[in-house]
């Protein structure tokens, strides 16, 4: 049995390496050691240990029968495609899993980790289809999203402050560009994860990337000096609705009226959390917030079709005009 100290760790990392790198043992265990002293300081594997954990992912009855061939110099995955974290929980990492899951469910019931209760009830859904085919919960997610790959790196590089270098590809570029990024925070919007920072090549202090196939790669500026945010981010998200954040957008008073009752489904998931309602009798069913106009909030109205109406301002109603419009003709072509 490998060296339990760490496993988790070492895994991921060796993971990493099978599938992006091409290293020789001896390289692959400098890199390893070099990313355990990242988290766990002055802490290091042998060389037996290594050993024992090329066994694992080796193993097809108890590890995770990974496409490493034996006796070669440089240990990489046959199948680029390969990836742990597509293969069952080994059974020491279902015993820390359920380990920590005991002890996260003592703080189940406290308002500060309310989220909790959904994070465990998911684990333990997930679990118990294993072995029984009736499924309980079914989950809002984005079945082909391959950006959460992204987000444990990103959250590091943002703890530990390090300055990244972006190779970056827009729908709209016929080549990729790269750019010297300070990354600030994450933020998740519409089943999507979003990295938000300063992009230093272009000089955008609230830059966003989407974590998708947009973001080719990054790596860690050892030497660059990082550049620590100005902004109040969370002043900077309640001005909006979604994250996308027109050039010189200014803040606007919206007014818009419901219809069939649909106002109880605003008021209930509301896409905007500052929203206010009116105490005239004949504006019970409006409601009035202040915000930028840009697409997620056009494409949010436009979701309620036609039990919603933009009484202000203009440049609103004109948007919603001409989405009406284009739509009429599609459908009368």
């Amino acid at each position: 049995m490998a060296n339990s100290t760490h496993a988790h760790l070492r895994y991921n990392i060796l993971d990493y390496c099978f599938r992006n790198k091409s290293y020789s043992f001896d390289e692959l265990l400098e890199y390893v050691n070099n990313r355990i002293s990242e988290s766990y300081t002055g802490e290091s594997i042998s060389k037996r240990t290594l050993r024992e954990d090329l066994k694992v992912f080796r193993n097809k009855v108890n590890g995770f029968a990974a496409p490493l061939p034996d006796n070669i110099r440089i240990l990489k995955y046959s199948d680029p495609n390969f990836s742990i974290a597509k293969r069952p929980l080994l059974e020491q990492e279902l015993n820390l899993i359920y380990a920590a899951q005991q002890l996260l469910e003592r703080f189940e019931n406290h308002p500060k980790y309310n989220k909790l209760a959904e994070a465990l009830i998911k684990f333990q859904d997930e679990e118990e289809q294993e072995t029984d085919a009736s499924k309980i919960l079914f989950y809002d997610q984005n079945e082909e999203y391959k950006g959460i790959k992204y987000l444990k790196p990103l959250y590091l590089a943002i703890k530990k402050k390090q300055v990244l270098q972006i190779t970056y590809k827009s729908f709209y570029d016929s080549a990729p560009k790269v750019y010297h990024f300070h990354p600030h925070l994450l933020k998740q919007y519409n089943r999507r994860w979003f990295v938000f920072g300063l992009n230093n090549t272009e000089g955008i202090s609230q830059w966003s990337i989407p974590l998708d196939e947009r973001l080719i790669d990054f790596n860690i500026l050892e030497d660059a000096e990082f550049i620590e945010s100005e902004t109040d981010w969370d002043d900077f998200f309640r001005s909006m609705v979604g994250v996308v954040r027109p050039k010189n957008a200014e803040i606007e008073r919206v007014v818009i009226q419901f219809f069939n009752g649909r106002k109880k489904f605003f008021t209930t998931k509301p896409f905007h959390p500052d929203y206010e309602e009116f105490f005239e009798e004949e504006k019970q069913d409006q409601v009035w917030f202040n915000t930028i106009i840009n697409k997620e909030l056009v494409q949010q109205l436009l979701s309620y079709g036609k039990d919603v109406q933009v009484l202000e301002p203009e440049v609103l109603k004109v948007h919603l005009r001409e989405h009406s419009l284009v739509m009429y003709q599609n459908y009368n072509k």
